[in-house]
């Protein structure tokens, strides 16, 4: 049984943010041909890569965003002990008891401010986040999912195999962006790219999200 996709605005966004990398490699994969000294069609493949983990960053930021308001409209005694403890400054207490803004907002409000600064690039950090909104553990039910679902019972993913999978990508993706991804020790040579490596990564992320949203949108 396939996993379906989220209809959110956020994981259509999402979905639209990949579409923008996968359309970076069918221009690298046009312009082959054409290949010259001035053009180097792996940055093609290099910025799809960077665009591809910008859209899951992205989206998980907005989807604890869009959680966490729901819940705390709710007030319900089932929310995640991690948001029960969520401190508040107290100017956005006392924007609250002026009536200024809801409760809802003014926690989604310091949530995103807090959020701004922070990546979440690595497994840790996500755990870390999604707390917020579940207690499950999202990446060994993801990890099932992606054994059940996307490839019939024919991988074993386990947790730990899964969250690696995840930082080998983001990993590369730091190569590129902060070190130009050059060879370690090396001032000239970049590391091997090309169209199948950087469709995989983004195969692999749009499955990531599939999954860590299927296992916060499970009520079993």
């Amino acid at each position: 049984m396939a996993v379906s996709r989220p209809q959110t605005r956020q994981f259509e966004a999402f979905m639209t943010n990949l579409s923008y990398a996968r359309r970076m490699v069918e221009a690298g994969r046009m312009l082959t041909p054409f290949r010259s000294p001035t053009i180097d069609i792996d940055d093609f493949y290099r910025a799809a890569w960077v665009q591809a983990v910008a859209a899951i960053d992205h989206w998980l930021h907005e989807e604890v965003l869009r959680r966490v308001a729901e819940l705390t409209l709710q007030d319900s005694p089932t929310m995640p002990p991690q948001l029960r403890r969520y401190e508040l400054p107290l100017h956005r207490v006392e924007a609250v008891r002026r009536g200024e803004v809801t409760l809802s907002e003014a926690v989604a409000e310091h949530l995103r401010e807090k959020l701004a600064v922070q990546a979440l690039q690595h497994p840790g950090k996500i755990s870390e986040v999604l707390r917020l909104v579940t207690e499950k553990k999202v990446w060994y039910e993801a990890a099932g999912c992606i054994n059940q679902h996307f490839f019939q019972g024919r991988t074993t993913f386990n947790e730990k195999k899964f969250r690696s999978r995840y930082l080998e990508i983001t990993q590369r993706r730091n190569k590129i962006a902060h070190d130009a991804d050059l060879i370690d020790g090396d001032l000239e040579r970049r590391r091997p790219i090309d169209d199948a490596d950087v469709t995989d990564a983004i195969d692999w992320i749009e499955r990531i999200a599939l999954a860590i949203a299927h296992v916060l949108d499970d009520e079993g």
